[in-house]
């Protein structure tokens, strides 16, 4: 029997229009979806991506989802087993003939988990194929009506984790994502290079937030808050 294929799918940051035509002919054209869970026993269609993509394409509800541990640790062992339970689920699916569409924020290149299940399933011999989304360091500068680079600019895309190492005292702008219970530390590294802080949280979805400035961002703004920072006299 011919083995399925693994399709990751970007869905973009939050809006559902944002969402790309190829995204919305696979998800309606294959039949078993695919969601990263952050807890045991979710059953998928809470997630953050499944709710962008059944905004846009009410049939997925017909769909079968599974959903695919991903819970938030800094644990390697941890990470690394949970990967692998995730790839057995998967090629579970495949080896029944059967494509799997996993759906995943944004551009699935960028900090996804998606890349790490892709490689390995890869490398075992099945299909696979990476289908780009809007990603949110983009959607949240449109927001902010502000350019991400201009000229012969240079950027540089931060995990917040990593903020700390980070040398902001230098003519060039600045994304920094995923900071969650880094955000304070972040603003005050921030603040303290003279640099101009603007923010978005939760782009593109009902409880969305924009922040002009640092004094504007709450230190509990949540995982999915983005921010982008410049020099001042490069606004």
């Amino acid at each position: 029997m011919k083995k399925g294929k693994l399709y990751g799918v970007g869905v973009g940051p939050g809006d559902p229009e944002l969402i790309t035509l190829k995204a919305m002919r696979l998800i309606i054209e294959n039949d078993v979806i695919a969601v990263p869970i952050t807890k045991a026993g979710q059953s998928g269609v809470d997630s953050a991506a499944y709710k962008i993509a059944v905004s846009a394409i009410p049939e997925i509800s017909c769909k079968t989802v599974v959903p695919i541990l991903m819970p938030m640790t800094t644990d390697i062992e941890s990470i690394k087993s949970k990967h692998m339970d995730a790839v057995v689920r998967i090629k579970s699916v495949l080896d029944r003939g059967l494509n799997l569409v996993f759906l995943t924020l944004g551009d699935p290149t960028i900090y996804s988990t998606i890349m790490y299940l892709q490689a390995i399933i890869s490398s075992d011999g099945y299909d696979t194929e990476l289908v780009s989304g809007v990603p949110s360091f983009c959607a949240a500068a449109a927001k902010l009506g502000v350019p991400l680079v201009e000229w012969d600019e240079t950027l540089h895309i931060v995990p917040g984790a990593k903020a700390k190492s980070v040398d902001f005292n230098q003519d060039d702008n600045f994304v920094i994502m995923k900071s969650g219970s880094h955000l304070q530390e972040v603003k005050r590294q921030l603040t303290a290079n003279d640099m101009c802080v603007m923010a978005v949280s939760n782009c593109g979805m009902p409880n969305e937030i924009i922040c002009r400035n640092a004094d504007d961002i709450q230190d509990d703004s949540g995982y999915f808050t983005l921010i982008v920072a410049k020099k001042r006299n490069n606004r």
